[in-house]
């Protein structure tokens, strides 16, 4: 009987002794496409980020801190990337997406030149995630449905994708290529049925939007989750540990 109990509270002292397994954290950084939209219940709108979390399991927390209309540059001045640095943990991922706002080439607060602001906030997202011994991931912007005359997908973005991939190839960053993903789908659906997963809202069926909204940027719920899957999907091509924790169904 003693052996029994003394075999007991070894036992358990075992289990105190190693402890919970350590949740890895993911961290969203970026723009309006990413981030978590207000008041959920009656706002149609949706980023990709917000429906991430259905993707993975216990083992896994997100914490989104993509903000609407955010570029490298402003969402650093504005002290944004300073309160994610600050949380890093070891082994912790970084997940970095603009691109839509560092184009604003009328607003002094948020444009960044592809060649030189935008590659070095780039650059200075990744070198300070690693140097919390964080692991950075790039993801290419996401395109916009802007179909021309001649029902042609034409590329709002630039130069600003092909800065994303050089900087992941200079600096071996894992990339997920969102430009390449959301226009193959957004091809696949056409011109019209594209809409469905973007934010057109047709008056009077939302109370948030009682006007109705014809939005080739943004993304309803369907869309949103849509894209979040591409990003999963991404995800396992690259074959990152993460992805261990991501739900079979």
């Amino acid at each position: 009987m003693i052996r029994l109990l003394l075999l007991y509270i070894l036992f358990v002292f075992s289990i105190v002794a190693c402890g919970p397994e350590k949740t890895t954290t993911i961290y969203l950084i970026g723009d309006s496409t990413m981030s978590d939209k207000i008041e959920p219940e009656r706002n149609p709108e949706r980023g990709w980020g917000q429906m991430l979390p259905t993707f993975f399991d216990g083992n896994v927390k997100i914490e989104n801190h993509a903000v609407n209309g955010r570029s490298t540059k402003s969402f650093i001045d504005q002290q944004k990337w300073d309160a994610v640095l600050n949380k890093i943990q070891p082994g912790d991922y970084v997940f970095i997406q603009f691109g839509h706002n560092d184009q604003k080439n009328k607003d002094p607060a948020r444009y960044t030149n592809p060649y030189t602001g935008y590659r070095r906030n780039l650059i200075k997202y990744i070198n300070e995630t690693r140097s919390k011994g964080g692991i950075p991931v790039l993801f290419t912007s996401i395109v916009r449905r802007n179909f021309n005359e001649f029902g042609v997908l034409e590329d709002t973005h630039g130069a600003y994708p092909f800065i994303v991939r050089d900087v992941a190839r200079e600096l071996s960053v894992p990339l997920v290529d969102m430009q390449l993903k959301s226009e193959d789908l957004v091809l696949a659906l056409g011109e019209e049925k594209s809409k469905q997963i973007y934010l057109w809202v047709e008056p009077g069926t939302n109370e948030m939007l009682p006007a109705g909204k014809q939005d080739n940027t943004h993304f309803n719920e369907k869309g949103a989750t849509e894209l979040a899957r591409l990003a999963v999907e991404g995800l396992k091509e690259i074959d990152l540990p993460i992805t261990e924790y991501i739900k079979t169904n």
